[in-house]
């Protein structure tokens, strides 16, 4: 393994993997969404920092949608390999 494969390596073992990227983005969701639902709103700089909460809210939630749209494709992918394993398996 080369100097830079193993550098990589070393920075993917730091970085969070997609069950606790989710359970971030899920927390970050309930949190704008309490700011977007609980906030009060006195003036128009108050309404400036819900909208900014509300554009936070939805990316979030788009984000935390393609992340579960990739892991289900994948579990698709996989499944569909053990079927084509097993049609492809010598029959006895």
């Amino acid at each position: 393994m080369s100097e830079s494969q193993r550098a990589s390596a070393d920075a993917n073992d730091d970085l969070p993997n997609r069950g606790e990227i989710q359970d971030l983005l899920e927390d970050g969701i309930r949190e704008a969404h309490r700011k977007v639902k609980e906030g009060r709103v006195y003036d128009a700089e108050n309404e400036k920092v819900r909208i900014k909460w509300i554009r936070a809210l939805a990316y979030a939630a788009n984000v935390h949608r393609q992340i579960q749209n990739d892991r289900d494709l994948e579990e698709l992918s996989e499944r569909l390999e053990q079927l084509e394993e097993n049609t492809n398996a010598p029959k006895k």
